[in-house]
């Protein structure tokens, strides 16, 4: 049984995220669904990372498995006639090994959050923007997230109903760029880690934009993330602002970034 890994896109407005749900469109149920008309069900497809309601992807990674092999490109092809409308597309399909894992395989996620400083209301970048109505302090926050990188106890940072056997994990890189965007001044935050805990980047940002507006002073992310306590986090931005940017592998299925099907 052929198995295929799967580079797909998508805006997350209008799913309950990437997991199934018997109720509510998700991601996974759009592309289970596009898969049965290829090949008769069901299906079950494993991702990199389970992204929340209103949560955006720009590389997120999947597996599926196939009864008959399929020329890859013309899989993607297939797939993403069988996706439309939805706002989900197969940006990349390879043929990968029978044991490689989509989620288990992974070595690193990388998630991009956008924040856009001006007070008009956005119009173009609705719903993939978190929009706050002034400048923020740059410096401030990279004070604050410097306290953040390496291996830590992140209770403070991650939900309630964090699924997660342990709150420690290890967060490689936390960049703050300042980018000029088509609808004004952006933040954009970079942040790299083997996995994350629920809700962890967002507790992160809304957290640093609170440094940023002078709500709180830079050594105040360090007392919050030692506290291990939820209560201590600052506010939880909006999901809409969130995007899974990439995942890495030490075997990459997809060696040809220019080949997007």
């Amino acid at each position: 049984m052929p198995r295929y890994a799967l580079q797909i896109e998508y805006h997350g407005a209008p799913f309950c995220g990437w997991q199934r749900q018997s109720e509510h469109p998700s991601v996974q149920g759009a592309i289970e669904a596009a898969l049965d008309k290829l090949e008769p069900g069901p299906h079950t497809i494993a991702a990199a990372g389970r992204t929340d309601a209103g949560v955006h992807a720009l590389a997120q990674v999947a597996h599926c498995d196939l009864e008959r092999h399929w020329d890859p490109f013309r899989l993607g092809q297939a797939l993403n006639y069988h996706l439309k409308p939805q706002p989900v597309a197969i940006v990349r399909c390879e043929q990968v090994a029978a044991d490689w894992h989509a989620r288990f395989s992974a070595t690193e996620r990388r998630y991009l959050f956008r924040l856009l400083m001006r007070r008009a209301p956005a119009t173009h970048a609705k719903g993939l923007v978190w929009q706050v109505p002034r400048g923020l302090d740059i410096d401030a926050m990279r004070a604050g997230a410097a306290c953040l990188l390496g291996h830590h106890d992140f209770t403070t940072f991650r939900s309630t109903i964090c699924q997660a056997k342990s709150p420690l994990k290890t967060l490689d890189a936390l960049e703050i760029e300042p980018v000029s965007g088509f609808s004004g001044p952006e933040l954009h935050f970079h942040l790299r880690a083997r996995s994350f805990l629920h809700n962890q980047v967002r507790s992160l940002v809304g957290t640093l934009e609170r440094v940023g507006a002078g709500s709180w002073q830079p050594e105040q992310v360090k007392s919050a993330l030692e506290a291990r306590d939820r209560a201590a986090c600052g506010p939880v931005c909006p999901p809409h602002g969130l995007y899974l940017a990439g995942v890495g592998y030490q075997q990459d299925p997809f060696p040809d970034k220019t080949g997007a099907t």
